[in-house]
């Protein structure tokens, strides 16, 4: 899920359906015509994110408590800036029985909304984070990479590691709390084929295990959903794992638009904010060094964040740009120093004026709420 996020539709199935159609040609004999279409076995990652298409529905989920919401102060993915695809907007899964969402935690360990939206259930497997080692440790044992390989643990290994396992049925309308780096996999209950299937439809009889879920992620501003997003934020660093949450980017707009009044919470964005002006000066200081001229480029308005091209890190503030196979491609300091240690070659770009930045880390104070 990790990886799929920002796509359309895919296909969770290689193979062809081995179904075929039967046809009557001229001469009266039967001729098997070849199925050339794939099968669509699980439709993941369906955006929903135009609210021009789907105005009606999303108005529909206004009506959810304040927590659960797509958008609202309350929740640190609408302060991102701009759109990260099935996390800060909703996105639909359309099952076959059958299908399996793989183990996986959401991306940087956010929280998740899912709704099952019928006719058929879907049952669910879910660890608590404080056992993700755990699990991690037996896709090692097995050969298989936790962030980018595809697995389902086995009930007993996790009986036998002493990893509890909440196990549950979502049925259509219900909807589905995941905690901040909860480790979870989920099936489409059900065990009928496609001809069984259109023979059910047909006949009006229902069909269990064939069910659409909607879904998008949520952070609650608190100093536990923060602290575990920024520690997997620098774990994704060490694994070659890209964040899709830009969480220094996020940091600062919360620092612009909240007032926090959780002390752990405030220490959590201080340090992060501290931290990267840090770097920000280092990085100018080098650049100066090198004699490289910085030019002010500035943000537009609900622009994307910006990832290394070479190895997928945010690059925040200060962009080293040089142009590949005809296109302006955006690298990390390190890995500019990489290609070349004196910077020729590259143009470096800065978004926010120093000034700016310090004046933005001054003016976040933690607040203290008028006693009630």
């Amino acid at each position: 899920e990790e990886k799929d996020k920002t796509s359309g539709i895919h296909t969770f199935s290689d193979s062809d359906s081995k179904d075929s159609m039967s046809n009557s040609g001229v001469n009266g004999k039967k001729k098997k015509i070849k199925q050339t279409n794939k099968m669509l076995r699980f439709g993941t990652n369906v955006d929903l994110s135009d609210e021009r298409k789907w105005r009606l529905q999303l108005n529909e989920l206004t009506k959810l408590p304040v927590f659960t919401r797509v958008v609202s102060a309350a929740n640190m993915l609408s302060h991102v800036g701009h759109v990260i695809l099935g996390m800060n907007t909703v996105q639909l899964y359309m099952k076959v029985p059958g299908s399996r969402t793989p183990g996986h935690q959401e991306n940087n360990n956010f929280c998740s909304i899912n709704i099952n939206i019928g006719p058929g259930d879907c049952e669910w497997f879910a660890v608590p984070d404080a056992y993700w080692g755990g699990i991690q440790q037996l896709c090692e044992k097995n050969n298989i990479d936790y962030l980018h390989g595809s697995w389902w643990p086995v009930m007993e290994d996790l009986y036998n590691a002493n990893i509890p396992v909440y196990r549950f049925i979502q049925r259509p309308g219900d909807l589905v709390w995941v905690n901040a780096g909860c480790v979870h996999w989920v099936y489409s209950r059900g065990n009928i084929n496609i001809l069984q299937f259109v023979v059910l439809f047909k006949l009006n009889v229902g069909t269990t295990g064939w069910c659409n879920n909607i879904a998008w992620n949520v952070g609650p501003l608190t100093a536990r959903q923060y602290s575990l997003a920024i520690e997997r934020y620098e774990w994704n660093k060490l694994q070659h794992f890209k964040s899709i949450v830009p969480m220094v980017h996020l940091s600062w707009n919360l620092a612009r638009n909240i007032k926090v009044s959780d002390s752990k919470l405030f220490e959590l964005i201080k340090n992060c904010l501290l931290q990267t002006l840090r770097h920000v000066i280092a990085t100018l200081e080098y650049v100066k060094l090198k004699n490289v001229e910085v030019r002010f480029h500035g943000r537009g308005k609900n622009e994307a964040s910006h990832y290394c091209g070479q190895c997928e890190l945010e690059v925040f503030n200060i962009l080293f740009i040089r142009e590949q196979e005809k296109r302006h491609v955006v690298h990390c300091m390190g890995c500019a120093r990489k290609q070349t240690p004196s910077l020729s070659g590259f143009v470096c770009l800065e978004e926010y004026r120093l000034s700016e930045l310090m004046q933005v880390y001054d003016a976040f104070v933690l607040h203290h709420p008028p006693p009630s």
